[in-house]
């Protein structure tokens, strides 16, 4: 680890400032970090203040209700982020075990689908960790929001965080038993025609028409209803709604007792997976690292 001279020390500028900087450039308001901080504005101002004397520049823009980075504090938010996101875990490491509150942002299918069903042997092995679910499609801006880790799907090409592979997003239409019984059994793709289609404008469908054959232009011609989640499209291919694409691995349940059925093994994967994210620089914090452990063994049982 390279050690800093005492004249490179010397030219730090004082902790106090630099942390306000990192609290005003998070919020991007004075007010809102004063508060966090248990300090009036004035001292917020003040600290800022003598930060801008010691880089020479202005960090932020005043405008009338609102404050924004300039060039130079933009260079300069990421890296204090990231340096007491360092000293935060190499605390947190030497205090030893994993406590405390872990926020992890998940999409709304995996976070009822998968990780509710199996949260319960995480508990039981840190019954000292809360873990709070914050379901989004969003990305995760970790440096200015409450969240420890995510999971997301797609390609895993996110800059400045740790991605670890949970599983392929593949997918495959599915439907209830009673459904495909109603036309006298799903035997061929070309079955699914006969069927309504949930979510007929997703491009996973476009990709396994294709794959099976089908005319995509039929797919046009449905009702663009959309739920917005896997989750609700199964439940409503459960009812015998319609026929829905999802991922295999987040319906394991359903397909084992029968509630829904996979007609095809034609399989489409555009390539994308579901991850596990985190900052990189937070990748020794005890509680990220004990979930990070957990669910790559768990998903590796499977």
């Amino acid at each position: 680890m390279p050690e800093l001279s005492s004249r490179q020390l010397a030219q730090l500028p004082p902790l106090a400032a630099i942390r306000v900087f990192e609290a005003v450039a998070r919020h991007l308001s004075f007010t809102k970090a004063a508060t966090e901080l248990g300090m009036t504005q004035a001292a917020a101002s003040y600290q800022i203040k003598l930060l801008e004397e010691r880089v020479g520049s202005p960090l932020f823009l005043r405008k009338p209700k609102q404050i924004v980075l300039t060039e130079a504090g933009q260079r300069l938010a990421p890296a204090v982020s990231e340096a007491f996101a360092l000293l935060s875990g190499a605390y947190a490491a030497a205090r030893g075990g994993a406590d405390g509150v872990l926020c992890v942002s998940t999409l709304l299918t995996f976070a009822s689908n998968w990780l509710a069903r199996h949260l319960g042997s995480f508990q039981v092995a840190h019954p000292s960790l809360a873990v709070r679910l914050d379901t989004s499609n969003r990305l995760v801006d970790f440096a200015r929001e409450d969240i420890d880790i995510a999971i997301r799907s797609g390609g895993g090409t996110w800059p400045g965080v740790e991605v670890h592979r949970l599983f392929n997003a593949d997918f495959t239409p599915v439907l209830s038993p009673e459904l495909a019984a109603s036309i006298g059994g799903v035997r061929e793709p070309a079955d699914l025609l006969r069927l309504p289609i949930l979510d007929p404008g997703d491009i996973w469908w476009r990709d396994w028409f294709t794959c099976a054959g089908l005319p995509v232009e039929e797919l046009a011609r449905r009702p663009n209803t959309s739920m917005g989640a896997q989750a609700y499209e199964a439940n409503a291919a459960i009812a015998g709604q319609g026929v829905a694409i999802v991922t295999r691995a987040l319906f394991k349940a359903e397909l084992a007792d029968g509630r829904l059925i996979q007609p095809f093994d034609l399989v489409g994967d555009d390539g994308h997976a579901y991850w596990l994210v985190y900052p990189t620089a937070r990748r020794n914090v005890p509680k990220i690292r004990a979930f990070r452990d957990w669910i790559l063994a768990e998903i590796a049982c499977q």
